[in-house]
């Protein structure tokens, strides 16, 4: 049976559910492949003699060090060192970079170019985006481009066609699995989804909407920008701005640039230490119940992702707070990801998490975990 859940995204309506449930999308990402319509992504192209210099001064990753054909996750940040964006940069060619954004970046991009050789072009309405993730995505592409995927390496692109349509493909997604995302010029992305559709058929393919994107990333420990964090454009008050150590993002930091929007703040930072961190919660099972069998009922969990903020505490003291959680099919775990003072941020630190039980608070006891909860080997190879 088909659904009707739509959400808007960037302007464009997108399936939460292409079904009645998200349940066997869910699925299909862990245990075959589904594919997912990405194209409102903001995408920019920037090229020019001075593209990777322009990109270096904006982003926290090390652009000028990066190879035709490698992609970097990244953030970019305002001069306080507090997180604008994140998203990925593409090196398509020598002097030619793709980057892709959750929100609209091109007037930030061109106040960083002045007296720079860049051209920076919109192409987010030009260029379609889909993704192919699951255990048999690699099969799937492989049958449709009629190529040998086996040798592109994670974040890495190639170039390829699927029926005649000339496409990029990435080693990337928002699943932690096995997957690629496919760019094609947005004339095209009709005929590209139909051929994919029909190629992974065989093995198992589904459509995918957000929901079930939703729980894979929660899985994988990945940020969603206005959930996880604010952008500090959107910001009402400083507490709600965070830096990439902040987000645990430390990975992304290249302080070995010479320079770059917020690297002051950054150092500094990195000197004294974060004062908050990006972990994972599991909540505890056996306590949970409890708490509804106090109240003659069977635990109720969501069906779906949950998108609110939930404290955490530390004895009577409030040391944290959970911004989405979901109940893991996959894990058999209630899992939730959170922002928690530094100093309660180590793997194996006993919490409580607040719950709601017939209209009254409570708490159950959790544990702080590392992420990803869910890391498969072949997600890399």
């Amino acid at each position: 049976m088909q659904g009707a859940a739509w959400r808007r995204w960037a302007g464009y309506a997108v399936a939460s559910a292409y079904e009645l449930s998200h349940e066997r999308e869910y699925y299909a990402i862990r245990n075959s492949a589904a594919l997912l319509d990405v194209s409102p992504l903001y995408k920019y192209h920037v090229s020019g003699r001075d593209a990777a210099r322009l990109l270096d001064r904006v982003v926290t990753r090390n652009v000028g060090a990066t190879k035709v054909g490698q992609v970097l996750y990244t953030t970019w940040c305002d001069s306080d060192g507090k997180v604008i964006d994140d998203g990925t940069v593409s090196r398509l060619d020598d002097q030619l970079f793709r980057l892709t954004a959750a929100d609209p970046n091109y007037r930030w991009l061109g106040d960083n170019s002045r007296q720079l050789d860049v051209h920076i072009e919109d192409v987010s309405e030009k260029i379609a985006a889909v993704a192919l993730q699951g255990p048999t995505a690699r099969l799937i592409l492989e049958q449709a481009t009629q190529g040998d995927l086996a040798s592109l390496k994670y974040f890495r692109l190639t170039r390829s066609s699927i029926r005649g349509i000339p496409v990029t493909i990435t080693r990337t997604g928002y699943t932690g699995d096995l997957g690629y995302e496919v760019w094609v010029d947005s004339a095209s992305a009709v005929p590209l989804w139909d051929a994919l559709i029909e190629s992974g058929t065989p093995h198992g393919i589904t459509p995918a909407g957000m929901l079930a994107l939703d729980m894979a990333r929660i899985e994988a420990g990945l940020l969603l920008i206005e959930v996880d964090y604010f952008s500090s454009r959107h910001a009402l008050i400083e507490l709600q701005k965070s830096s990439p150590f902040e987000l645990s993002l430390d990975w992304t930091v290249s302080l070995d640039k010479p320079q770059f929007n917020g690297r002051r703040a950054i150092k500094a930072e990195h000197a004294r230490g974060a004062a908050w961190k990006f972990v994972g919660i599991e909540v505890d099972w056996t306590s949970l119940q409890s708490r509804f069998n106090e109240m003659g009922l069977a635990p109720r969990l969501p069906t779906q992702a949950w998108r609110t903020s939930v404290p955490l505490y530390s004895g009577s003291n409030q040391v944290g707070y959970a911004t989405s959680g979901s109940w893991s099919p996959l894990l058999k775990r209630y899992l939730a990801l959170a922002h928690v003072e530094s100093k309660h941020a180590a793997p194996g630190t006993s919490l409580e998490i607040e719950i709601t039980v017939e209209h009254r608070r409570k708490r159950a006891k959790a544990t702080v975990q590392s992420l990803p909860f869910f890391n498969p080997e072949r997600k890399r190879k």
